[in-house]
């Protein structure tokens, strides 16, 4: 068990607990926060921000257990309403979403804050249009794809939420940009699996809906990044459900009881292949700008060349775009990659020749990425249609569809992936390394 105590500037943690403190372990910029500064502000939106980055620092903080998954967390935290926040219909809400997301068992208590927390201090914000959606927006390929192809349709209409450690940082001097960056940074380590990311980004997203009065929140993953994760899992891990709708139901129903209003989350591209997604992007709007964008899933020390940041190129989020590229029927050029040579007869013949830290963790890296694709691929056979159909079973009605059709839907994503990764390790040629590593026909 873990027990934190989330401490405000001149506070201290319970004996026996782990302090939280917000004057040394979290970065809040009131800069970043005037972007946030529209009409509805309310007290409520500071508190709910500090419940993410409380929930990020308990899940960094704390390691799994060598053998097993499941940890035990309980957080204390000063909130300016507690009462509103201890209601049975939100912390109940509120942990069974962390619950289903990490696979943990979590405990939060409220407590009454010390003092008023900051407001914006600038005027608010106005936005030409009514919003009639937000869709969180990093520099990942999805993100900018489905972004470029909703905004084909909605145009002002449609306001990005900018989420993640590497989003662009806040607008130029004079300049007001609603949703800049997500406003504060927490200091933790100790723990990789990462999973509360997807309540941090479902949860900020749903701020900037209340705040727009948007009517819907688009999550900008393709059916493989949703799915995927969950239907196929390493070794003793919980399934990742960041993306998936059984949790994105779950975090509508938290927030509808905390704001008093409905929210909804839409997956524009969940039955399309992340190829196909990248492919009607280009085509719609000509656009290279997929170009710059990032997928890779590791640190610098796994994806730098000669000083500069790449991508390693062999993470699954790697694998993943470069299959997706190729089904695409698109190219990168060479040097996008730490990992470029996929034709290469070995993993250290294929990555490039400045790069100096190629280790036995850093193969096994690879290989397991490289699994996750190809057993997602292996979905697709006959022999596992009972899971497939068994998934849609339980997954349906978040959806509000029947298990048949979602099933069908289902299939048909994981068909399509099955062919683009067959093409795309074909493509590698029968020496690759990568062939070695899979089970695609030979």
């Amino acid at each position: 068990m873990h027990d934190i105590d989330v401490v405000e500037l001149g506070g201290q943690s319970r004996k026996g607990r782990t302090a939280f403190d917000l004057g040394r372990d979290l970065k809040f910029s009131t800069a970043a926060l005037e972007s946030y500064a529209f009409a509805r502000w309310e007290p409520l939106i500071y508190d709910a921000m500090m419940l993410a980055a409380a929930v990020e620092y308990a899940d960094r903080s704390t390691r799994r257990p060598s053998l097993g998954w499941t940890r035990t967390l309980t957080l204390r935290l000063p909130v300016h309403a507690p009462q509103r926040w201890a209601a049975p219909d939100i912390a109940g809400r509120l942990q069974e979403a962390l619950r289903f997301l990490t696979g943990d068992a979590w405990t939060i208590e409220f407590v009454k804050r010390r003092s008023d927390a900051p407001s914006p201090t600038q005027q608010c914000l106005q936005l030409p249009v009514k919003t009639k959606a937000v869709i969180a927006y990093s520099e990942g390929m999805d993100s900018r794809a489905v972004a470029g192809l909703m905004a084909a349709t909605l145009g002002e209409q449609l306001v990005r939420v900018r989420v993640g450690p590497k989003a662009a940082g806040l607008p130029g001097k004079g300049e007001r940009e609603p949703f800049a960056t997500v406003p504060y940074t927490v200091s933790a380590r100790g723990e990789s699996s990462a999973r509360s990311r997807g309540f941090k980004f479902a949860l900020i997203s749903g701020l900037a809906a209340y705040l727009t009065e948007a009517e819907e929140i688009i999550v900008p993953e393709s059916g493989q990044g949703a799915f995927g994760p969950a239907l196929v899992t390493a070794a003793h891990a919980y399934p990742d459900y960041r993306n998936h709708p059984l949790f994105l139901k779950r975090m509508e129903r938290f927030l509808a009881a905390l704001f008093e209003r409905p929210f909804k989350f839409s997956s524009p591209r969940l039955w399309h292949t992340k190829g196909e997604t990248l492919k009607a992007y280009t085509a719609l709007l000509g656009s290279e700008s997929w170009r710059d964008t990032k997928s890779c899933w590791r640190g610098a020390q796994w994806s730098t060349l000669n000083g500069k940041l790449t991508q390693c190129g062999i993470c699954a989020a790697c694998m993943l775009r470069r299959m997706s590229v190729h089904a695409a029927g698109l190219e990168e050029p060479e040097g996008t990659y730490v990992c470029d040579d996929l034709t290469a007869g070995t993993i250290d013949g294929s990555v490039h020749n400045d790069f100096k830290r190629m280790s036995q963790a850093f193969r096994e890296y690879a290989i397991a990425g490289t699994l996750h694709l190809d057993h997602l691929a292996d979905m697709a056979a006959t022999g596992n249609r009972t899971a497939v159909e068994r998934h849609a079973i339980i997954t349906a009605p978040s959806l509000g569809m029947a298990a048949k059709e979602m099933g069908d839907l289902l299939g048909g994503v994981l068909d399509r992936h099955a062919a683009e990764w067959g093409m795309f390790i074909k493509s590698a040629g029968a020496r690759s390394f990568l062939r070695q590593w899979t089970r695609q026909d030979q």
